[in-house]
């Protein structure tokens, strides 16, 4: 069995509201904070403790915990992705991990260099030039001039700016920094790679070139760290996944079990989301969304079963005479894959809309979409919305992921019980024939 090369027990990191976040010392700042520590320690115990006659502590308003008690392990060569929402903690897991931030408390344990990518800039003295921050990068590394040059060639070639290695990094686009960072952090003989949302910057292609140069590094025998939203990617990369939720660790698995867990989690998969009035509900003084419903077998579910219709019903406001609404839909699976878009003009619908063309009076009006049965497959899907007048590119109302539900799979199957693979599952047409 590999062993483990990332072993962390108990962390936390508190933050106090308008507070100067501190890097790590020097050992002679070390020793002297030493001696001052008891005395300051002894205070914000007592600030942290002192609560009022109601029992509540009258500072927690000034504390945010952004990791809690958090403990596991990762051991050599595997893939672990990190999933949360934005500000549950994986940044800061990262950058605790990378020495850029000093954790509040707990123990960790790592057994090899470590090279990161965490957002651009991070790692890089912009007065210096491409060429002499890679050598810098390899020299925090503790790696010595001749291995830094045996990789240079490899690592401009992957950046793709040879023509800028001799350039101040503060004069690159950040197309050009994120390329360079990542060559650098991907190539240099660490044993740890840390990534932090790689793909959220840059072509598609560079992204692709990423993804392979990860797998790469991991068959390796090398670990890697990766921050993400993109779901695909890290159900093809990752081997197991941890998702983190205000600052705790909720599941650590298989990806594929962390993955659900997260999208499980998503407070919208209820089958329904109202607003009661125009006054508090998205939109503008045209029009107010009212609600928004799956219907599976006539009845409001969260939980529509593949072998019936799924209704989409969205009810608005039409706050304003005159005009003409289009309304539109976007599906996505659990992985973050757009499988279908849809909207209620004629040259869209199998049963064209009256009111497409028509001038909406004041009122209350209901748009349904039916998704037929036997076309998606068994899963998590979300829906964006968009509602806008008829071929009118400015959005009135966009409401991204607005409602989700989970398609289970029907009672009939008898032929083949295993799970059927694929981003959708329609019943087509087969026949056989002896044709000799």
């Amino acid at each position: 069995m590999s062993k483990s090369i990332i072993k962390i027990n108990n962390l936390s990191k508190c933050y106090r509201i308008g507070a100067k976040e501190t890097g790590y010392k020097t050992f002679r700042e070390a020793i002297i904070d030493g001696i001052g520590a008891p005395f300051r320690n002894l205070k914000l115990l007592q600030r942290l403790t002192k609560f009022n006659n109601n029992g509540d502590d009258v500072r927690s308003s000034d504390i945010i915990w952004a990791l809690k008690d958090i403990s596991f392990k990762v051991y050599e060569g595997e893939i672990v992705g990190i999933i949360g929402k934005n500000g549950a903690g994986k940044s800061t897991l990262l950058k605790i991990l990378s020495r850029i931030t000093e954790p509040t408390s707990g123990i960790i344990e790592i057994n090899g260099r470590v090279s990161s990518l965490l957002e651009v800039g991070t790692g890089f003295h912009p007065e210096l030039t491409g060429r002499e921050n890679i050598f810098l990068n390899g020299a925090i590394l503790g790696m010595r001039k001749k291995e830094i040059e045996q990789k240079f060639d490899e690592i401009a070639n992957f950046a793709e700016i040879e023509k800028f290695l001799d350039t101040p990094v503060k004069r690159y686009s950040s197309g050009m920094y994120v390329r360079l960072a990542f060559a650098v952090a991907a190539h240099l003989e660490s044993e740890i790679l840390l990534i932090d949302e790689v793909l959220a910057v840059g072509d598609i292609a560079f992204q692709k070139k990423c993804l392979g140069k990860m797998e790469d590094v991991a068959k390796g025998g090398r670990t890697v760290l990766f921050v993400s939203h993109n779901m695909l990617a890290m159900k093809n990369l990752c081997t197991k996944g941890i998702v983190i939720e205000n600052g705790k660790i909720v599941c650590f698995n298989t990806i594929s079990v962390a993955i659900e867990k997260y999208l499980m989690n998503k407070p919208d998969l209820l089958g329904e989301i109202c607003w009661n009035s125009p006054e508090i509900a998205p939109g503008n003084h045209q029009v107010r969304l009212k609600a928004v419903r799956i219907i599976s077998d006539g009845k409001i579910s969260s939980n529509p079963s593949l072998d019936k219709d799924i209704e989409i019903q969205v009810d608005y406001w039409n706050l304003e005479k005159g005009g003409r609404r289009l309304v539109a839909i976007h599906l996505f699976n659990s992985m973050g894959f757009l499988l279908l878009t849809s909207a209620n003009f004629n040259s869209a619908s199998l049963t064209p809309d009256s009111w497409v063309n028509k001038k909406y009076p004041v009122g209350l009006f209901r748009t349904t979409c039916v998704i037929p049965k036997y076309l998606l497959n068994t899963g998590m899907h979300s829906v964006s919305l968009y509602i806008n007048g008829t071929m009118d590119r400015d959005n009135i109302i966009l409401k991204k992921h607005v409602i989700s539900f989970d398609v289970k799979d029907s009672d009939e199957r008898k032929d083949y019980l295993g799970k059927w693979i694929g981003a959708i599952r329609p019943k087509l047409a087969w026949s056989t024939e002896k044709i000799e």
